[in-house]
């Protein structure tokens, strides 16, 4: 189960025109008309204490949003969260993990949530993920919350492998969800990543992610501020976010 990221790892050199971070944030402010209005637009975060605390059942209620909410309206699918919150036993893993085929086949047909039968499926995988996580780590908040941030594309790597229906940006998205630090591959924040040289396209190979990680190190190190901050604030400096 456990997979910790590599720490002697030594990765490829930045592209020469890669920007400081003291640059991109004067553009951001710039474009958002001032550093009021970017500091007021940033990402709120939880403590790792915070994270820790937060039981496993919210956790598994946060990984089945994020699952259920790809592709989809998210305030749609918040709408109907209290009735899948009723239907899937408050999301408890060890209730959810035992729920017969059955169950889950006659959820198909309760009109109160989404009758998508992989991802209600993926709700019981997960589960049990979550419970093997827990049992390894005391719960799967110190697992979210002691995993460092200087290696975060691992956690998602891992969570994408041990997981059901996480691939993608699935688990970044659900890393913010629940007040992780990190960043976001958001559409402006890939094509600033283009533009500095460090990626030529999405990355989702290990050796593309890892470059964008080790850009984000380098900005996490020259400015001190979180990853989440720093990827708001990247996406502040594209054209489509000029107000």
């Amino acid at each position: 189960m456990k997979e910790r990221p590599e720490k002697d790892r030594q990765g490829e050199p930045q592209a020469e025109s890669m920007r400081t971070f003291h640059s991109i944030y004067e553009t951001a402010v710039l474009h958002k008309g001032g550093e009021a209005a970017v500091e007021a637009n940033l990402p709120k975060l939880r403590s790792p204490d915070q994270l820790k605390q937060l039981t496993d059942d919210r956790y598994l209620s946060d990984i089945s949003r994020r699952i259920f909410r790809a592709g989809l309206k998210h305030s749609m699918v918040d709408g109907k969260w209290p009735a899948f919150e009723e239907v899937f036993f408050g999301f408890d893993p060890y209730r959810v993990a035992m729920m017969s085929d059955e169950e889950l086949e006659a959820l198909t047909h309760e009109p109160r949530i989404i009758r998508h039968f992989g991802k209600i499926k993926a709700v019981r995988a997960n589960a049990v993920w979550v419970l093997d996580v827990a049992r390894e780590y005391s719960s799967f908040g110190s697992m979210v919350a002691d995993w460092p941030v200087e290696h975060i594309v691992d956690l998602w790597v891992l969570m994408k492998k041990q997981g059901t229906q996480l691939g993608g940006q699935s688990a970044s998205r659900f890393l913010r969800m629940v007040g992780k630090d990190g960043f976001l591959l958001t559409d402006d924040v890939v094509n600033v990543l283009k533009a500095e040289g460090i990626v030529d396209k999405l990355p989702t190979s290990k050796r593309d992610l890892q470059k964008v990680q080790e850009a984000f190190n380098q900005w996490h190190a020259e400015s001190g501020r979180p990853m989440a901050e720093i990827s708001r604030i990247i996406s502040f400096t594209t054209n489509s976010d000029i107000i």
